[in-house]
């Protein structure tokens, strides 16, 4: 899977846990990013829905979730892959814009990207109706998912999938794309090399929006996980090289950190990236789920409180926290550096608390907790 800021995977054996002890047979991560969350659960038996409004969160969850691995030809697409490792690399956005003009893969890695993803193109081509799709980031109306149901091309989302996770090996960041690092990475001048994705067995289903719209329009489900947005740091701009590697739309672009020109648009922002907006979102989604039972994570850093989680998820029914030491962000060490190389700041908190707070029915909030504190984890529980 590639590097993602908050990534819970560290926690996946806990979540899973947590759905197994309420017996849950269906389930929805409304935030899903790179799936992990949904995987887990996924491998857990369920029958899951992932949710994002990242297109390349899409092709993610097309490929992990949405694809049954038993109704692929696996040889087949090996066979593809292999067809696209052989490829010689050529100049195109990628090798210009994010090896030239900014620095988040070497060159010669940078026309490999940009060869493979032209082929995928041209023998999987986007279906009309999911590039639509991809145009709005956030639909104001996306349309109520329907059930699980087969992929219409898994083989791109399979090829897709590859390439993102292939080009996450041998770039030169530290696991954002809002910059890069001054000299490269070792593992940049790698040679990339894609890899056939480790599917599951099993359907699920890929969306597409806004958490806030399509809440209210999920079906009725046993296990919803939210792992919303903390900050203001938008996941839009933060992994915009993937979003345009996915919709390769050879987007206007600008700054240094060569962002998408659409990054700047209003219709791409989230009410989870503001402060004043973030606690009614999160609170209309927690209000509008279907579910028997919610496990929601945050943290001690955000900018809701403890208190006022619980009293969001009160309405549900019954209420419990579990709460986990964890290490952040590796950029909050690098960071305190100008771009040129000189400190300019000091070392701030190394560690923060993670919560869980799990609601809804009573027996079912009791045996999660108890399956959730007793569940191995990377993460210290407190």
């Amino acid at each position: 899977m590639i590097k993602y800021l908050g990534s819970k995977r560290r926690l996946v054996p806990t979540i899973s846990a947590m759905a197994r002890a309420a017996s849950a047979r269906t389930a929805v991560d409304l935030f899903t990013g790179t799936t992990r969350v949904a995987r887990g659960l996924k491998e857990a038996g369920l029958s899951v829905i992932a949710a994002d409004s990242a297109s390349y969160s899409e092709v993610l969850a097309e490929a992990y979730i949405a694809t049954d691995s038993r109704r692929v030809d696996l040889g087949a697409v090996q066979h593809e892959i292999d067809q696209l490792n052989a490829l010689e690399g050529h100049d195109g956005y990628v090798a210009q814009v994010f090896c030239r003009q900014a620095r988040y893969f070497h060159p010669d890695n940078g026309r490999r990207i940009d060869a493979i993803r032209e082929a995928i193109e041209q023998s999987h081509p986007a279906p009309i109706q999911s590039g639509a799709r991809a145009a709005a980031v956030a639909p104001p109306s996306p349309p109520a998912p329907s059930p699980p149901a087969p992929v219409a091309d898994p083989v791109r989302a399979i090829l897709l999938t590859s390439l993102l996770e292939a080009a996450d090996r041998v770039d030169s960041t530290t696991g954002l794309q809002m910059a890069f690092l001054k000299q490269w990475a070792p593992r940049a001048t790698r040679p990339l090399s894609l890899r056939l994705p480790a599917l599951l067995p099993g359907l699920g289903r890929a969306v597409l929006g806004d958490a806030v719209a399509l809440a209210p329009r999920l079906p009725p489900v046993d296990f919803a996980y939210l792992d919303p947005p903390y900050n203001q740091h938008r996941y839009f701009t933060n992994y915009h090289v993937w979003e345009t590697l996915v919709r390769w739309d050879a987007p206007e672009h600008y700054g240094i950190a060569c962002k998408r020109v659409d990054a700047r648009d209003g219709a791409t922002a989230s009410a989870f990236n503001r402060r004043k907006t973030m606690p009614s979102a999160l609170k209309a989604v927690v209000e509008s789920l279907k579910a028997r039972l919610v496990v929601l994570s945050y943290n001690d850093e955000s900018w809701v409180g403890l208190d006022e989680l619980i009293a969001m998820c009160a309405q549900r029914g019954s209420v419990q926290v579990l709460r986990f030491d964890s290490k952040r962000y590796v950029g909050a060490q690098i960071g305190i550096h100008d771009p040129s190389g000189a400190k300019v700041g000091t070392v701030g908190r190394l560690r923060n608390e993670e919560w869980m707070v799990l609601s809804g029915e009573p027996d079912l909030v009791a045996a999660a907790a108890r399956a959730g504190a007793e569940a191995p984890t990377a993460l210290q529980p407190q």
